[in-house]
């Protein structure tokens, strides 16, 4: 059957970085989706020593027609994606009362439609027991107003997966949101590894204890 296969939508050296990392010491190959070749590069001569197989495209996920292209030359190399998990949000710091609609629009596209770009190209390569993860934030409940964009794609984020989760139960495949309610750090309960952590255990849950949002508070 071979090893289980991890596509990581918006890698990075941070939380996705941490996610791509946990999931390769566990045994799973993995498939990294970024705009930059640089951290891409740098992303697999760390995760290539680990002994797992290691994919990687260039894609600006907003654009739709890139992106699906990506995911499923990703899945007809593997024939499968086990885990799919999204990362991408944007950070704009413009109040609500300077933010434009078209601002607001294009952020949005990025944190929350190019989740419908991505699970809409995996969908044919997962099946019962496939998991979908995003990293979600504390930011959809308790916004910042000096980065109002932010607290509107976390929000929705985390409703398009519920939505998702329930959608794709019937066929055995589930979608959670990890809420991390606090701020990254270097040291502490929220570096990038302890949500990696909670990612990993969020995602490999059993059915009988499945929610389609899981906080992590350190």
């Amino acid at each position: 059957m071979g090893r289980p296969m991890i596509v990581v939508v918006g890698a990075g050296p941070g939380v996705s970085g941490s996610v791509a990392r946990r999931f390769a010491d566990a045994g799973h190959d993995v498939a990294l989706l970024s705009h930059d070749q640089q951290v891409l590069d740098a992303l697999v001569a760390d995760l290539e020593p680990r002994g797992v197989a290691v994919g990687h495209a260039v894609a600006d996920v907003t654009d739709e027609q890139a992106a699906r292209d990506a995911v499923r030359r990703f899945g007809e190399h593997t024939g499968r994606i086990d885990v799919l998990h999204f990362n991408p949000s944007a950070y704009r710091e413009k109040d609500p009362l300077s933010l434009t609609v078209p601002e607001l629009l294009e952020d949005v596209a990025l944190g929350v439609g190019a989740l419908l770009t991505v699970v809409q190209a995996a969908r044919p390569f997962m099946s019962a027991g496939s998991r979908i993860s995003v990293t979600g934030s504390m930011a959809a409940d308790e916004p910042w107003e000096g980065a109002a964009s932010l607290g509107v794609q976390k929000a929705g984020v985390r409703n398009l997966v519920h939505s998702l989760d329930k959608a794709l139960a019937p066929d055995g495949i589930r979608a959670v949101s990890v809420t991390v309610r606090g701020t990254l750090a270097r040291e502490g309960a929220f570096t990038p590894d302890r949500v990696a952590e909670a990612v990993w255990a969020a995602v490999t849950r059993g059915e009988a204890a499945w929610t389609s949002e899981v906080p992590y508070a350190g």
